[in-house]
């Protein structure tokens, strides 16, 4: 691949700060949060965002597609949604008496799937493909969908009654998984100074199109990533299938995830190359909903999280050779 010039990481970097400080206009005191967000954009993944009722999920979710002056829609999961309504039915046209494919919810650049969890596994998995191969295919016939395409999830882990928990392998096509956390003292105060005049999502203009935010794409997939740091990840994925409480480690899937999020972390912090602090610091968002836990290990109460901080302090760290 072609180095990318510095004036294109500098662009990047501007890009990238606009929409940092655009979505902080309504999202107080969650800079990790909306970092990893936009990384998740920046690297053409999905992301699930997890996390109990009122900290800002839906808002954090809408405050991105907003953001961006392309397509965006908002379907609410729910047990009675169809799989045609996320991806689209052909319907008999009698006007010109042919079948007619009229598009469902995922034919836009950002797809906000507001609790989705709540909608069975059969319209779960129509986004499978969506999500994977950037297509959708409906009666024999196959629709591409455009660039950018994400997909944003929000669920609430705490409420289980009526919900239908991600399979592993939807969880797997999301590119990292974050939660919000209540925010600290300070911003938790600033936003009961500003309410009701604190701006609202649906007041945020759009700071970027559509067709900036591929061009940001590319410049991230040109970020330089030394051999020993692929080697880092690698020894991380091969420590995971050997860890005797997964049952399920780090797929390959999952280590191209963790280098496209630290290539994107780099370019979001000015740098043209990767670090190991990059991966470290993404580890657990990219890796812990694609680790399955042992069932002696669930027993005993290990969590994922456990799980990744320890395979981070065993897996040596490359020097600054490579």
């Amino acid at each position: 691949m072609q180095p990318v010039p510095a004036s294109r990481h500098a662009s990047f970097n501007r890009l990238f700060d606009a929409m940092l400080a655009n979505v902080e206009q309504v999202i107080r005191g969650k800079e990790e949060a909306i970092r990893f967000g936009l990384v998740c954009l920046f690297a053409e993944g999905h992301l699930l965002i997890e996390d109990v009722p009122g900290v800002g999920k839906t808002s954090l979710a809408k405050a991105i597609a907003r953001s961006i002056g392309g397509t965006w829609r908002r379907v609410q999961f729910t047990p009675d949604l169809l799989p045609s309504d996320v991806t689209g039915v052909s319907v008999w046209n009698r006007a010109q008496s042919e079948f007619e494919f009229r598009p469902g919810g995922v034919f836009a650049n950002v797809l906000l799937a507001d609790e989705i969890n709540r909608a069975s596994p059969k319209t779960q998995s129509a986004l499978l493909e969506a999500m994977e191969e950037r297509q959708v295919t409906v009666d024999a016939h196959t629709y591409r969908l455009g660039r950018p395409f994400m997909v944003i999830a929000t669920q609430n882990p705490i409420e289980l009654e009526g919900t239908y928990p991600l399979p592993e392998a939807q969880l797997d096509r999301f590119l990292m998984r974050i939660e919000m956390g209540y925010p600290n003292r300070d911003s938790e105060v600033q936003i009961l100074e500003l309410h009701p005049g604190h701006p609202r999502v649906d007041d945020l203009e759009p700071v970027t199109s559509a067709e900036e935010i591929v061009a940001a794409a590319d410049v991230v997939a040109g970020v330089h990533v030394a051999n020993n740091i692929k080697g880092y990840i690698v020894d991380l994925a091969e420590a995971s299938r050997r860890h005797r409480d997964l049952a399920l480690g780090m797929s390959p899937r999952g280590a191209l995830a963790l280098q496209r999020s630290a290539r994107a972390l780099a370019a979001s912090l000015g740098r043209e190359y990767v670090v190991p602090d990059d991966v470290k610091r993404l580890a657990p968002a990219v890796l812990e909903h694609r680790l399955l836990l042992a069932p002696d290990a669930q027993l005993r109460g290990v969590t994922p999280d456990a799980v990744v901080q320890t395979l981070l302090s065993s897996v040596p760290v490359p020097g600054a050779t490579g």
